[in-house]
């Protein structure tokens, strides 16, 4: 970070020695158009947001990017790629979806940990989204609390050797579907019965 002495600090006017030093420093501690930075950290007097759009973001070009709670209100990466970061402690976008009926289309916008509950009795088409390679989400499926028996089938899913699951009748258990997409199919697993 650069020293800067201003007039105010010093309670006086700077000499032209002062005034090159303050030049100097920013010119060395500036970070232009292309170049790499090793350490950025953003605090809340800094920015109040921050949005990458259509950049890449790699270890080589910014080795330190610290940046909390409380130094960022935002951070928007939209059509961007980060190149081997280490995440810690990050939670995923959960979406409750509600009761379904007869149908329902799945989308990740919001986040990619759903939630849903059968209606009794009655079989639920869930229609996948698009199958992005590299896309992937869970989806934790409930029984009605008090009746259960819903099914559910998905369009576009490939299960293992063991075809589509069946899903847990039970009233109130759940079950936890996985998905992943590799460009053309979503591949699905199940892990069942569950008690929320």
């Amino acid at each position: 970070m650069s020293t800067i002495v201003t007039r105010t600090g010093k309670g006086s006017a700077l000499s032209y020695v002062e005034v090159d030093a303050n030049f100097t420093n920013l010119n060395s501690d500036k970070i232009q158009s292309g170049g790499s930075a090793s350490i950025i950290t953003l605090t809340s007097a800094s920015i109040g947001a921050l949005t990458v759009t259509s950049s890449a973001v790699t270890s080589s070009s910014i080795s330190v990017l610290t940046a909390t709670s409380a130094s960022i209100s935002a951070l928007t990466a939209t059509s961007s790629t980060l190149t081997n970061p280490t995440v810690n402690n990050y939670t995923e976008g959960v979406v409750s979806i509600g009761t379904v009926t007869t149908s329902n289309t799945l989308s990740l916008t919001n986040g990619t940990v759903q939630t849903a509950t059968l209606t009794a009795s009655t079989a639920c088409t869930f229609t996948m989204p698009t199958a992005t390679a590299g896309k992937s989400f869970i989806l934790l499926l409930k029984q009605a609390a008090t009746t259960g028996n819903g099914t559910a089938t998905f369009t576009g899913v490939k299960f293992g050797t063991a075809g589509a699951p069946t899903i847990t009748a039970a009233a109130g258990k759940m079950d936890i579907l996985t998905f992943v997409a590799d460009g053309t199919n979503w591949y699905g697993s199940i892990a069942q019965g569950y008690t929320p």
